[in-house]
């Protein structure tokens, strides 16, 4: 993911904190400052967090490893200020191992909870300082009591008060992971449900449903009760519109050629033709990238973000050869649709050549491959 740092690597796959992580780390200094805790509060406190942050490692790190158990790798592990998330290659298309990737994050989570309320029983927390113990972690969920709470307990019952908040913690991450509703985990257990009796992308448009149907409640009563619901809601609600999109997309373009949807008819660059002149081919068609070609081969490509930067700092009689990209990716007719959709989200060019015996037959690009989906879709409605 862009904008990531790594931090370490867990069983072969990284661990990334997306800068955004840095919006908690200030909100926590600027809450207890304003509240004004000493330094070892603001170190407890920071231990805390990362405490947390590592159990959602632990959560992410089930579903990594369940999948590798289907031979699907995991790209990279990032934590993000709401959570983490884990980039399989792909989910399981049988929903009986979806069901197994899915359900084992909060698995990883019911394991620690069992383990932290054992540890709590074991210290005593649940005897007579139970109270104290619910008051941090209440401080805790609500942020607005002073972790400074903690100094009225001795070391031994500190401890059991973490593990207790710790046991909190877990029981809420697999309540809320759980829920019926995309991107939790719990949309993917209902849709894998669901697919074990129904066409794998109607049941993702009914779990998404359900997600949205829940998002617009969460909505509703955050209007009234607490806005951080509104913020759920539209977690929520991006989050199913997201899947079903990216299902109904995946199915449209599997096993589906090249060159059923390459673009064939297009405009091409030579090498010794200037940025003028392709400012011209710009201004002539809808042609966004262009393939640079010399003697039939293509050498490079030329994006209209590159072309209108280079026009700006060099003028018109600037070689296109001084602008175009070298290091472009290729696609030969035969490879899937799907694969191409991918190799382009992931490249810096938003289209690539097609190429055949060494020679360009054909140009894909996203909003090519975004057209192909509208039509099938519309063909698929028109058949029922």
């Amino acid at each position: 993911m862009k904008w990531s740092l790594k931090i370490g690597s867990l069983f072969g796959i990284g661990v990334y904190v997306h800068f955004t992580f840095l919006i908690i780390l200030i909100w926590f200094a600027a809450l207890h400052w304003s509240r004004g805790d000493d330094f070892s509060d603001f170190v407890f406190g920071l231990a805390m967090v990362a405490a947390i942050f590592f159990i959602v490692v632990l959560h992410e790190l089930g579903h990594a490893l369940a999948a590798r158990r289907y031979g699907i790798q995991t790209k990279d592990i990032t934590l993000l200020p709401i959570g983490g998330v884990a980039r399989l290659e792909r989910m399981p298309e049988d929903p009986k191992q979806e069901l197994v990737v899915a359900i084992a994050g909060p698995m990883v989570n019911v394991v620690l909870a069992i383990l932290f309320l054992g540890l709590t029983l074991l210290l005593g927390s649940l005897g007579p300082d139970r109270n104290l113990a619910m008051q941090y972690l209440s401080s805790v969920v609500e942020e607005n009591t002073s972790i400074s709470t903690m100094t009225d307990l001795s070391i031994w019952e500190q401890a059991a008060s973490i593990c207790f908040v710790m046991f909190g913690f877990n029981v809420v991450m697999v309540v809320f992971n759980m829920l019926p509703a995309f991107p939790m985990d719990g949309g993917r257990v209902l849709r894998a449900f669901l697919a074990m009796n129904m066409d794998y992308v109607q049941a993702t448009q009914v779990a998404a449903g359900v997600g949205q149907m829940m998002a617009f409640l969460f909505g509703f009563v955050g209007l009234f009760y607490n806005p951080f619901l509104v913020f759920i809601a539209l977690f929520v609600w991006m989050g199913a519109t997201s899947e079903a999109a990216m299902v109904q997309r995946r199915f449209a373009l599997t096993g589906i050629p090249i060159r059923s949807a390459m673009i064939t008819h297009f405009q091409t660059v030579r090498t010794d033709e200037t940025l003028g002149d392709a400012a011209g081919h710009v201004l002539a068609g809808f042609q966004q990238d262009f393939p640079v070609v010399d003697q039939g081969h293509v050498v490079g490509m030329l994006t209209k973000h590159d072309l209108l930067k280079a026009l700006a700092e060099n003028g018109n009689a600037a070689p296109v050869t001084s602008v175009m990209r070298t290091d472009f990716q290729v696609a030969t007719p035969g490879e899937t649709l799907q694969t191409a959709y991918e190799r382009l989200q992931q490249g810096a060019c938003n289209s690539m050549p097609v190429v055949a015996g060494g020679q360009l037959v054909g140009v894909i690009d996203l909003e090519n491959v975004g057209e192909f989906i509208a039509i099938r879709s519309a063909l698929r409605q028109a058949k029922g």
